[in-house]
């Protein structure tokens, strides 16, 4: 789409305008737009529109009103509240408090487990269970608590048994 002004660069600002049952569109390049003075306005950010209404405003709330930058990539909350995005890995960290309620009123959680068939599923969560306990067991010897390390064996016997299921003659 080109600018409706000089009809030489491509439009990047589109503006609407709607009267009763007219609407009228125009579509401007950004210097063509910068001389009409059409710009955003400073109180507008794409952050609230992507994220709801509030969502920069969270992200600074969080910061205690310091306002932070990734030391990796040099991103910044005002760069987050006029994008929408993060920089790089690294900002999750950075931003990490204001991010985490912003995450938990979009998602039911703020870890990613992804998804998983329900068969597969149950068998990944016994092969967790069994390292965490096989951790356990680990601590406990190296501690010399073998009245832990013993319930311990007993519960991974257990669960191994189980997960090995009847076995035929």
């Amino acid at each position: 789409m080109v600018c409706c002004i000089c009809k030489e660069k491509p439009a990047t600002v589109h503006l609407t305008h709607i009267e009763g049952d007219k609407m009228q569109k125009v579509d401007l390049c950004e210097e063509c737009a910068r001389n009409k003075g059409v710009s955003s306005t400073p109180d507008f950010s794409l952050a609230d529109l992507l994220l709801g209404l509030g969502a920069s405003h969270e992200i600074e709330q969080a910061s205690g009103g310091v306002d932070l930058k990734c030391p990796r990539c040099g991103f910044t909350q005002a760069d987050f509240k006029k994008s929408g995005r993060l920089g790089c890995p690294e900002c999750y960290q950075t931003f990490a408090d204001g991010l985490e309620s912003l995450l938990k009123s979009m998602h039911k959680g703020t870890r990613h487990t992804g998804k998983v068939p329900a068969g597969l599923r149950s068998t990944r969560d016994a092969s967790e269970r069994m390292k965490v306990l096989q951790q356990k067991l680990a601590r406990a010897i190296e501690a010399e608590n073998f009245e832990q390390a013993a319930i311990l064996r007993d519960e991974i016997k257990q669960m191994t048994s189980r997960l090995a299921g009847p076995v035929s003659p």
